[in-house]
């Protein structure tokens, strides 16, 4: 294997990220009339949409504030972060923290909170804000989403779950795995006893429900409630790039928790999964699979996506960096290629997000309902910072 340039590369996920990625989402995102993001935006940034998606509004206060936390003291990241948080605190939720799915343009409500994943960005978002500004107010919004998450762990949706109770009764993978990302987020705000317990109800339920050895070690997307196996379509789904992504947050839990062994394991399913999901004919990572070779019901399961290449590439890196295993190098220079030729527009700032399967631009939108200023630019923030460490 040739020898990798990881100065160079730092560089460059420093310089895609500082001068590119951040200045787009700066200068197009910011609604300066009735405050919050606009997401969905053309190719070249103009906006084709003004619904406000709250999951999407706190991904962004979250990474701007997170960047003024980590990166540096910028004003216009903080400026640009406190402007969305107080839109959120405004009219994101229904006065109780139940938090919309989407608003309009003027915060008015457009869908009733049934999407969990509005709750564990607003609780991600107000938390780094906390930490930017020392506020309380922004401390105690994200205590309370926090403890409305786990209240709804055994039924996220709620009153708006449409399915019949008692016949088919599955449990999904994104919640979990979504929490051993936010116990960490808000480390702060928590007592070590019931944060540490938190992680260790997480790590069982990604690492020993929904991982399955006699599978072939993969990782599925739904099993029953009793952690049993469903021959069903979601029961058979396997969606690649949600497992490997899983996989660096079950590192950082390793190396919070000081656990060695759970590190190596989530290096090993990282491998196993990238391998399984990988498309031997035409490059780059399926978006879903059926665990049994049988058809995806989702009609864009070959599609190829930002996210999942991007997360690839963290727990590639993260995967090396704490383990030194060399197939995750040759691994990262694979998908390294693919992903820098195929999703970064080389004409105007910000990525692509969706290739059909033979790696062909299928929309040439920078945001919209689901691709936000998140996984790019928390990409190559999480890339640079691990390249730098390998220098």
């Amino acid at each position: 294997m040739k020898k990798i340039d990881f100065r160079n590369l730092a560089e460059q996920y420093r310089t895609e990220l500082m001068d590119n990625v951040l200045p787009f989402w700066l200068k197009h995102s910011q609604d300066k009339e009735f405050g919050g993001y606009f997401t969905c935006l053309n190719r070249n940034g103009d906006v084709f949409d003004t619904d406000k998606f709250i999951w999407l509004q706190g991904r962004e206060v979250w990474l701007f504030a997170m960047l003024y936390n980590k990166v540096e003291k910028r004003q216009e990241w903080l400026d640009c972060a406190i402007q969305g948080g107080e839109f959120l605190k405004k009219y994101g939720h229904d006065g109780n923290y139940n938090w919309y799915f989407s608003l309009d343009r003027t915060g008015k409500p457009l869908v009733e909170p049934y999407n969990i994943f509005s709750y564990t960005f607003a609780t991600m978002a107000f938390g780094q804000l906390s930490l930017a500004t020392g506020k309380q107010e922004y401390a105690d919004i994200a205590k309370k989403t926090f403890d409305i998450i786990l209240s709804k762990v055994d039924n996220p949706k709620g009153k708006w779950n449409k399915l019949h109770p008692g016949t088919r009764n599955l449990k999904g993978f994104a919640l979990p795995m979504i929490l051993c990302n936010l116990a960490l987020e808000i480390e702060h705000l928590l007592d070590e006893n019931f944060l540490v317990e938190t992680m260790n109800t997480c790590i069982h339920e990604v690492m020993e429900v929904f991982y399955r050895p006699e599978l072939g070690n993969i990782i599925v997307e739904n099993v029953l409630t009793d952690g049993s196996l469903s021959d069903s379509f979601e029961g058979r789904q396997v969606t690649p790039g949600h497992a490997i992504e899983a996989m660096w947050f079950i590192m950082d839990l390793g190396k919070r928790l000081n656990r060695p062994e759970l590190i190596e394991k989530a290096k090993n399913i990282t491998l196993t999964m990238i391998d399984y999901g990988w498309d031997k004919e035409y490059g780059g990572i399926y978006y879903f699979m059926d665990r049994m070779g049988n058809p995806p019901q989702q009609l864009e399961w070959d599609q190829k996506l930002w996210w999942v290449h991007i997360e690839t590439l963290i727990s590639l890196l993260k995967g090396y960096r704490l383990t030194g295993d060399s197939k995750c190098l040759e691994w990262f220079e694979k998908v390294h290629e693919y992903t820098w030729s195929h999703f970064k527009d080389q004409e105007y700032p910000e990525w692509y997000g969706y290739l059909n399967r033979r790696g062909e631009v299928l929309l040439p939108l920078k945001g919209g309902k689901w691709k936000g200023c998140f996984h790019v630019p928390r990409g190559l923030y999480q890339c640079w910072k691990v390249l730098e460490e390998l220098v």
